[in-house]
């Protein structure tokens, strides 16, 4: 088989790239048809105006109504961000922070003591289960030295429960 290559795909003018200006009625009447129910696409070819700029008519018709369409050009405005704190405040901030740190750590100390009281009473059950177990297992021996495991009541000879 051979190479095959791609054809140069037609590329359409960019809709809208020259700066145009609309006045009140005409966005809103754009804006209406839009929330009519007109896609946005197949307006957006008709008009040749970018699509994202018609949803954007839409959205701040949709909010404020025709006064939300009356923005000067350019950059919309953005949030602006809050003036630098003073000395002041910046010092209570730090304030706050260590004595929150301290508190943390506090905590943390009671909860470290508390688990090496749990661990110690852990310690000493452990060390009674021990001697406890040793002593069972030392009782359970026979003490006659033959090694024989020993019988219990039940299954001794001449028991009581014993088949005839």
């Amino acid at each position: 088989m051979g190479k095959q290559t791609k054809k140069p795909r037609k590329r359409s003018p960019r809709v809208g790239s020259t700066r145009r200006r609309y006045d009140q009625d005409y966005k809103v009447a754009v804006a209406k048809r839009l929330l009519a129910g007109e896609s946005g696409t197949q307006l957006s070819r008709e008009l040749q105006i970018r699509r994202g700029v018609l949803y954007r008519w839409r959205d701040a018709y949709r909010l404020e109504g025709a006064a939300g369409l009356n923005r000067q050009p350019g950059r919309p405005p953005g949030r602006r961000l809050p003036p630098a704190p003073d000395a002041e405040a910046l010092a209570a901030t730090e304030q706050a922070a260590a004595a929150q740190s301290a508190a943390a750590a506090a905590a943390a100390l009671r909860r470290i003591a508390e688990l090496e009281r749990k661990i110690g009473r852990q310690a000493v059950e452990i060390d009674f289960l021990e001697r406890a177990f040793k002593r069972v297992k030392e009782l359970g021996r026979p003490s006659g030295g033959s090694g024989a495991s020993g019988s219990t009541a039940k299954s001794a000879p001449g028991s009581a429960l014993k088949d005839e």
